[in-house]
């Protein structure tokens, strides 16, 4: 190891140990600040994506995705579909849906003018109750009345963005029925039939594919649009834990199943504008964490140049003895790469043992998401290694406008 690094290595340390223990600690908690600033705030733009696209997974998609081809109406040959994915090793459940677009009427009965009825259009789905919670756990966004049960006829589940007491918007191209409770009757259109039927419960997601949705139990719903073939039009597959969506995906295609239908992990089935809408928060975080960035640089610039200003007297006597200025300005790299480390070392602590637990099992209640806090660990590591980078650049150039002075002057205090 070169003599000037070694003699750089203990006057930083000599310094550190006699500097005063307040300075020190609030340099420390600058960097701190700084390192979560760098990884939180990209961290909290990209998981409020991150909780949408992760929830849309947990319960609409699942980890596959089945659904019809784009020229069909449904997926064909859906009983052989079927039995193949019920014969896949790794799917744990799956859930078969049958979809049709429609119109639900409210308060009909006490219309005079059938142009008063009021109407909302909405997707309707057909489901078997049991499976679908199974898989999607759709039971849990029930905030009014029960959810369905396998026996249930004329029963319908609700989304709340269809009804005005829980999006309460007034648009010309958007309708909403309002004074809606459990136990109403609501007329339902789907397919040219039209049934009246009862409110059983509401649904309340932050998922879209569920809360503008109609649900009914499956075996009533293929009725209505015809569907005696047992063609359904999606098909959600629950992997068990370790199995890979990618893999699972095309042991599918080339069992066949591509033939008669679109075959997805949760991943394909994003839609482009979420992820270009990821790419672009996580940009917009990076801006933000630069200018924390340039702060504490700032900070560790000024906090060694009056250091360095402070102890010109000795920084001349010790160019005058035979110290090399390269060894005094290496010894203020050190101080500014220890007090980055340490700083760091405090954040990672705090990120990945207090904040990135807390925030996942308490999500951040977005309206339309429940954010996460997405925060990578190589690319946690880089931000680091930028918060190091720019801290030595912000502890070297003040040593080395002191160090560069005339040794008398420095002795002497002249400028």
């Amino acid at each position: 190891m070169p003599q000037f690094i070694r003699i750089g290595f203990f006057l930083a340390l000599r310094q550190v140990r006699r500097a005063s223990i307040w300075t020190t600690s609030l340099i420390v908690f600058v960097m701190a600040l700084t390192f979560l600033n760098l990884v939180v705030v990209s961290g909290v733009l990209v998981g409020l994506i991150e909780g949408a696209v992760e929830a849309n997974k947990i319960y609409y998609t699942s980890d596959v995705i089945i659904s019809n081809l784009p020229k069909k109406d449904y997926i064909e040959q859906s009983p052989q579909v079927l039995s193949i994915v019920a014969a896949l090793p790794e799917a744990q459940v799956f859930a078969a849906r049958y979809l049709q677009g429609g119109t639900i009427e409210a308060h009909y009965k006490e219309a005079i003018d059938p142009d008063e009825i009021e109407r909302a259009g909405g997707s309707f789905v057909g489901i078997d109750p049991v499976a679908e919670d199974q898989t999607t756990n759709l039971s849990r966004f029930i905030v009014e009345g029960e959810y369905l049960e396998p026996g249930d006829y004329d029963q319908v589940l609700i989304g709340a963005n269809l009804l005005k007491k829980y999006l309460p918007i007034e648009s010309p191209g958007f309708t909403t029925l309002s004074d809606i409770n459990i136990g109403d009757k609501v007329r339902i259109t789907v397919n040219g039939i039209t049934r009246e039927v009862t409110v059983k419960g509401i649904i309340q997601a932050k998922v879209d594919e569920l809360a503008f949705r109609v649900f009914m139990v499956d075996s009533q719903f293929r009725s209505l649009i015809g569907r005696g073939d047992y063609n359904v039009d999606e098909i959600s597959i629950k992997l068990k834990p370790g199995a890979s969506a990618v893999v699972v995906r095309d042991s599918l295609i080339r069992s066949g199943v591509g033939e008669f239908a679109r075959v997805q992990t949760f991943e394909d089935a994003q839609p482009k504008f979420l992820q270009d809408i990821k790419a672009t928060f996580a940009l917009l975080g990076n801006m933000i964490s630069s200018i924390g960035l340039a702060v504490a640089s700032i900070t560790i610039f000024i906090v060694i140049f009056i250091n360095a200003i402070t102890r010109r007297k000795f920084i001349g006597i010790m160019k005058g003895i035979g110290i090399s200025g390269t060894a005094i300005e290496t010894s203020y790299v050190f101080q500014s790469i220890f007090y980055a480390v340490i700083g760091s070392s405090i954040g990672l602590f705090v990120l990945y043992v207090i904040l990135q637990p807390y925030i996942a099992a308490n999500p951040i209640n977005f309206p339309f998401s429940d954010g996460i806090l997405v925060a990578p660990l190589d690319g946690t590591m880089l931000r680091i290694a930028l918060l190091v980078f720019t801290t030595i650049i912000a502890g070297y150039i003040p040593a080395r406008m002191i160090v560069r002075k005339n040794i008398l002057d420095s002795i002497l205090g002249r400028n």
